[in-house]
């Protein structure tokens, strides 16, 4: 049985980011770059105030010139039309093009209008300007031809704001992987019927498919299989046209969990089956080869608070590299116990928890959690603490490990 960190690595040497494909700009939020950004343009595109208020000549107003003719008034969008000369001043706006002669920028609450012939005068509060204050030079942000994003960085909305900056309208990104949800079990009914005795709602797979786009997947929800073993080739068959196939349920011991050996019909390799893991123990996957590289399977087990764990521990990664993710090993930290723990297992728990902050230090409450099946309770978690095999009390303010759930 493997331990999670030989499960995580032989999961992860089977997913290989997918083929970059050309997408419109509003649409790459949160997707890989699959190619350099430069620059078509300097930016700034020329020295620009940086706040409201007078573009002046710095020695001018040190010289002990504290009064000064205004030439005109420039807003963002305009141009200067007059030179700044010594005693003269032009009123400028955040953003506009700074005017030929002047060298800084006095904000406009140090100074005061003062009426007379044309625009009138300004008045400065003091005589403290120094050259180039509250002026961005042109080109400061980045240069004509100046690589500005790296290939392989994820695309947050700054990206977006750089890339529109630089006039890019269609970007190369990884393709999203595309993600098939498939439920198992006679027992299962949708989530709109009201359950007959013997039966439960159909919770993983909304579940599951939730947790595949929140990560930058695209899912589709096969809906449920019946323990029958030509139901499970013809929707295993149509989940294997897409990159991951999530199989929720069927992954056990069973009399019934027949999903190992449909999947092996149809030409699905196994990789593992077992994790040295509690929740989540019968986690199965594969790999099905073909010439535009693996689709990888998912047989998660089929108790709600198991299925999450194994997502988070090992689809999540899966998808992070399928997205040309690099760094998509699951995120730790170290956090104080705020309640005894008592720890009665022979496999490593991820235990829901409360991650909170007490001051400036972590803190990790376990919850009240009934079980693999206590999905309620779950929903009350925001982090998974883990307590290693053993049998152990684990004392109020003792340091454990966290994974925290979600971004």
């Amino acid at each position: 049985m493997l331990s999670v960190d030989e499960a995580l690595r032989a999961v992860l040497s089977r997913a290989t980011a997918r083929p970059a494909v050309v997408c419109p700009l509003a649409e790459s939020l949160g997707r890989v770059l699959a190619e350099d950004i430069a620059s078509d343009i300097d930016s700034p595109p020329h020295d620009k105030s940086l706040v409201d208020g007078y573009a002046v000549i710095a020695v001018d107003v040190a010289d002990g010139s504290t009064e000064l003719q205004i030439l005109e008034e420039v807003t963002a969008g305009e141009l200067p039309t007059q030179i700044v000369t010594r005693g003269k001043a032009t009123r400028i706006m955040t953003g506009a093009p700074v005017p030929s002669g002047a060298d800084s920028v006095v904000m406009v609450e140090q100074t005061q209008h003062v009426a007379g012939s044309g625009l009138g005068l300004v008045r400065l509060a003091s005589s403290k300007v120094t050259h180039g204050q509250n002026i961005m030079r042109r080109a400061t942000s980045m240069t004509k031809g100046q690589r500005v994003l790296h290939s392989g960085c994820e695309i947050r909305p700054i990206e977006i704001g750089v890339m529109a900056e630089v006039g890019r309208t269609q970007v190369r990104v990884v393709r999203q992987p595309s993600v098939a949800v498939l439920g198992t079990g006679n027992e299962l009914v949708p989530a709109s019927q009201t359950p007959a005795a013997g039966q439960i709602r159909n919770s993983n797979g909304p579940m599951l498919v939730a947790a595949a786009e929140a990560w930058g997947a695209a899912p589709v929800d096969l809906g449920f299989a019946r323990d029958d073993r030509a139901d499970l080739r013809r929707l295993i068959s149509a989940g294997l046209e897409r990159d991951v196939l999530i199989i929720s349920g069927g992954v056990s011991a069973g009399v019934l969990d027949l999903v190992p050996g449909a999947l092996n019909e149809l030409g699905v390799e196994q990789v593992f089956h077992k994790v040295n893991l509690k929740p989540g123990k019968p986690l199965w996957f594969g790999a099905l080869s073909g010439p535009a590289g693996d689709k990888l399977v998912f047989g998660l087990p089929g108790n709600p608070v198991s299925s999450l764990v194994c997502f988070e521990l090992f689809v999540r990664p899966a998808i992070g590299r399928l997205s040309g993710r690099s760094d998509v090993t699951p995120r730790t930290t170290k956090a104080r116990l705020t309640a005894a723990f008592s720890q009665r297992a022979d496999r490593p728990t991820y235990f829901p928890a409360r991650l909170a902050m007490l001051g400036d230090e972590p803190t990790i409450e376990p919850l009240a959690w009934q079980g693999s099946g206590d999905l309620r309770t779950l929903a009350e978690a925001n982090a998974l603490a883990y307590f290693p095999a053993c049998q152990q009390e684990f004392a109020v303010g003792e340091t454990i490990c966290v994974l925290p759930l979600g971004r």
